[in-house]
C-alpha cells in the first residue's frame, strides 16, 4: 500500500472507531476500497490491511449493510470483489434515518411515558417544574426528528419547525 492510502487507511480507521457506526476495521477496509480504481476481491483486501480474509469478511457484512460497500460481480471472476460508495449524501441519509433517528424517537417515546406518567400523577411538589422540563426537551426532539427526516428524505428543513421549539430550560429554573 502506498503511503497516501497508508494515511488515509488509518485516519478513516481512528475515526471509524469513535463514530458509533463502523468499528475501525470496517473504517480501514471502507478507506482502501474507496481509493481504489477497480473492484476488489476479498483476498486482496485481507491482504492489503494485515487481516484475515474470515475477519475481513465478517466485518465487510456491515460495510453491505450500510450502503458503505457494494459486492460487484466481475466478468469471468468466481471471487467477491467489493468497491466502495461514492454517493455520500445517500450514505448519510442512510445512516442519519436508520441510526441517530431510532435514537431520537427512543427519547420522544421516554419523554411522552413520563409526561404522561407526571399527568397521572397529579400536582405534587414540583410537578409543573417536571412537565416544563420534559416538554421542552419534547419540543427540541421533535424539532431534531424533524430535521433529520427532512435529511433522510432530502428535502429541505423550514426554519419555521425550528423557530417552534421551546427553550430548553424553563424560565423558573433559571433563577436558581
Amino acid at each position: 500500500m502506498d503511503r497516501t492510502t497508508g494515511i488515509f487507511v488509518e485516519g478513516i480507521g481512528t475515526a471509524a472507531a469513535t463514530s458509533g457506526v463502523l468499528n475501525q476495521l470496517q473504517g480501514r477496509v471502507f478507506a482502501f476500497l474507496y481509493l481504489q480504481a477497480r473492484p476488489v476481491p476479498l483476498e486482496e483486501i485481507a491482504t492489503a490491511l494485515g487481516q484475515s480474509k474470515s475477519h475481513v469478511s465478517v466485518n465487510m457484512r456491515g460495510l453491505i449493510e450500510w450502503h458503505l460497500v457494494r459486492r460487484v460481480p466481475v466478468p469471468g471472476s468466481r471471487k467477491d470483489h467489493y468497491e466502495a460508495a461514492t454517493d455520500f449524501w445517500r450514505v448519510m441519509q442512510e445512516i442519519m434515518e436508520r441510526r441517530f433517528r431510532w435514537t431520537v424517537r427512543q427519547v420522544l417515546a421516554t419523554l411522552l411515558e413520563a409526561e404522561r406518567a407526571s399527568r397521572d400523577a397529579g400536582a405534587r411538589g414540583n410537578a409543573a417544574f417536571v412537565a416544563a422540563r420534559l416538554g421542552a426537551l419534547r419540543a427540541f426532539f421533535a424539532a431534531v426528528d424533524a430535521g433529520i427526516g427532512a435529511f433522510a428524505q432530502g428535502e429541505p428543513l423550514d426554519p419555521a419547525r425550528l423557530q417552534n421549539v421551546v427553550a430548553l430550560v424553563p424560565p423558573t429554573a433559571r433563577r436558581r
